[in-house]
């Protein structure tokens, strides 16, 4: 091999690789877009949506005690037994009145999103500055005080915020988080196409 070959090998080497990042970035725009565009709809349809929630969660629920319910019964020990049991009628319970009364769990369920979007407005804040300086890393802050902000107006108008914050707030941050990821991965997109034409230029 010629050192010639070697160096062009060499130079070459890193293309499939910035393809290869170029591809899931174009993927990662495409679910952006589509999560903005939920979050769109979840705005226009803020009652339906609340609805829709609050028997997706029910649902959610019921299965989860049924999953409980098989553990326990193939539970080792009586301890274990019971711990899977009270676990099973837990998440049976609360999932069977929020798919038999939706408009009453509705308002348990505002509580529960707005603490959500605090705890998620946490970790997406820690996940901003952990990838700092990183070009777009700011997208990621502000899809954090989004969502700070959306949980903190649940949290503070409860119960009042019923009617319209499960669905007005959630589709909000949907859409935040749906323009904050097809904002960085176009920014990913954009310096591994920019490297890869440099290389080739080099080439």
């Amino acid at each position: 091999m010629t050192a010639q070959t070697a160096t062009q090998q060499a130079t070459q080497s890193p293309t499939p690789i910035l393809d290869e990042i170029r591809n899931r970035s174009g993927w990662t725009i495409f679910m952006g877009v589509l999560t903005a565009a939920l979050g769109i709809v979840l705005i226009v349809y803020p009652f339906a949506t609340a609805t829709a929630t609050t028997v997706f969660v029910g649902s959610i629920l019921t299965l989860a005690g049924v999953a409980e319910l098989v553990i326990a019964l193939s539970s080792q020990t009586a301890k274990s037994f019971f711990l899977r049991l009270g676990l099973a009628a837990l998440y049976g319970f609360t999932g069977v009145m929020l798919l038999v009364y939706p408009f009453q769990g509705a308002e348990s369920l505002t509580l529960f999103v707005g603490v959500v979007f605090v705890v998620r407005a946490i970790v997406a804040l820690i996940a901003a500055f952990k990838i700092r300086p990183v070009d777009g890393w700011g997208w990621f802050l502000a899809d954090a005080i989004a969502s700070g902000v959306a949980g903190g107006l649940i949290l503070a108008k409860w119960p009042d915020s019923t009617s319209w914050a499960v669905g007005t707030i959630v589709g909000a941050s949907v859409l935040v988080t749906g323009i904050a990821r097809t904002a960085f991965a176009a920014r990913i997109r954009q310096g591994a196409t920019s490297v890869r034409n440099t290389v080739r230029g080099n080439s």
